[in-house]
């Protein structure tokens, strides 16, 4: 029997000094939502927004929710990562919410047997706190955190409100949990919608 693998990746965010990134380890039969819930889970994302996957030399080929219809593109839970991300270096933009568009740069660091006993997916090492949803995207996101760290800032009060204890550097990989992605999808196929 071969031995079962693990994809390691890196989950980074682009458009954000200093960098916020995660170092995640999934199983290697994961398909493309599976990673997808595996990113949202580990970066602190709620899933409440599109997202697709872009992969190939152009990023020319389409992993989304349903466009099995539009030319060059793969339905996500029908099409395994390892298809794709098949080696060491292998790369893949990952982008959720069409509107703030957070672009994230995945790559695959290594591909390793599982270690006996570790229950995948799991997050192995990250820095700096996920930015709050709807926040206005990379651009948004810096000028809320400019207004957080200036007292003087007109916007200050307002942000602190807004954004509650939001702390940019706080961020603990051990305190990841995952979620099922089969359980997701399943309410996604009924519902329509997560």
């Amino acid at each position: 029997m071969p031995q079962k693998t693990i994809h390691r990746l890196r989950i980074e965010l682009k458009d954000i000094q200093p960098k916020i990134w995660r170092r995640i380890e999934v199983p290697s039969t994961y398909t493309f939502w599976d990673l997808h819930c595996a990113i949202q889970d580990a970066m602190g994302w709620f899933d409440t927004h599109l997202h697709d996957f872009r992969i190939g030399p152009r990023r020319d080929v389409l992993i989304s929710m349903d466009d099995e219809d539009m030319p060059g593109s793969l339905v996500e839970w029908k099409t395994p990562i390892a298809d794709h991300l098949a080696a060491k270096g292998d790369k893949a933009l990952y982008t959720y919410d069409f509107g703030d568009d957070w672009g994230h740069d995945v790559s695959v660091v290594a591909i390793a047997p599982q270690a006996t006993g570790v229950s995948y997916p799991v997050c192995v090492d990250g820095r700096r706190a996920c930015p709050p949803e709807d926040c206005g995207g990379p651009w948004g996101y810096e000028e809320m955190i400019a207004a957080l760290a200036d007292p003087k800032h007109e916007q200050h009060e307002e942000m602190r409100e807004w954004a509650g204890k939001f702390d940019p550097e706080d961020f603990d990989p051990s305190g990841v949990s995952f979620y099922d992605p089969r359980q997701k999808l399943k309410a996604w196929q009924e519902y329509g919608s997560l």
